[in-house]
């Protein structure tokens, strides 16, 4: 018995010292986790698209006005992008009435760099934050087959010294800071970002997120040396998750702020502080 008891204190140790240590370095194995599964997912796309197959979970690229139609949506309705690096995916938002309802999600084929934003001039980093775009962000003689220009830097990024410059959504499946999305899903995108402007909205809001803002993935990045920033990022997040609306957004002694936004317009980001 007294062996037994031995053996379980032990025991009982080791398990101690090997739950601690994997307490304290934890958030190394975590990144290095997440940072093979975004390796594995390049190569599985790029893999995919250089020989010309379709991307896990396209749309039915051949049927836009069907899918609008069962959705009761209509080509030329105002838009608005969301982007999840993590996730390797790119929504499309249309507005249905005076709120934003999600149209389609697309694959992300590339994007460069870590999650994180972009810093510099040369880094490789494809940016993350609030931008808008409007119609002279369109390159239709674009070398990526078409892509539209995000506006980095942004006021955020200017008053943060951030540089860089034409960031872009575009086709084909390579990105040195970009997002490319093959050339079939860029057609759709295009076709449904163009519309909107030609139909008279002024811009739309792209929100760029480093993965999927739930309470869960902050936690789990909760040690990294962007979560600061993160949480900046998610309030925007929330604030449109809960009305459905793009959020007002402006950017106040080196920090966004966001207020509830109008459903029929869509505001430059600008350094201005709310009264």
């Amino acid at each position: 018995m007294n062996g037994l008891l031995k053996t379980l204190v032990v025991v009982g140790v080791l398990a101690a010292i090997i739950a601690g240590a994997l307490v304290a370095f934890w958030p190394q194995l975590f990144e290095l986790y997440e940072s093979e599964m975004i390796r594995a997912k390049r190569i599985e796309h790029w893999t995919l698209a250089s020989t010309g197959q379709t991307l896990p979970d396209t749309p039915d690229l051949t049927d836009l006005p069907g899918r609008l139609s069962a959705k009761g949506m209509t080509l030329g309705a105002p838009v608005l992008l969301r982007i999840f690096k993590r996730e390797f995916e790119l929504e499309v938002w249309l507005k249905k009435g005076d709120r934003y309802e999600r149209f389609a999600t697309y694959p992300i084929c590339m994007w460069s760099g870590n999650l994180g934003p972009k810093l510099k001039q040369g880094d490789r980093q494809s940016p993350e934050g609030f931008y808008t775009v409007d119609k002279t962000a369109l390159n239709p003689n674009s070398s990526y087959h078409l892509s539209f220009n995000l506006g980095f830097p942004n006021a955020f990024d200017r008053s943060h010294g951030r540089t860089g410059s034409f960031l872009m959504v575009h086709g084909d499946c390579r990105s040195i800071g970009c997002y490319a999305m093959t050339d079939a899903v860029i057609d759709e995108v295009w076709k449904l970002v163009t519309s909107a402007l030609d139909n008279g909205q002024a811009r739309f809001q792209a929100q760029v997120y480093p993965f999927r803002m739930t309470d869960k993935n902050m936690a789990w990045h909760a040690k990294d040396k962007n979560a600061s920033y993160w949480r900046q990022l998610k309030e925007g997040n929330d604030l449109f998750e809960r009305s459905n609306i793009p959020p007002q957004v402006n950017v106040c002694r080196g920090r966004y702020v966001f207020q509830p936004g109008s459903p029929s317009e869509t505001e430059v980001i600008s350094e201005k502080c709310p009264a």
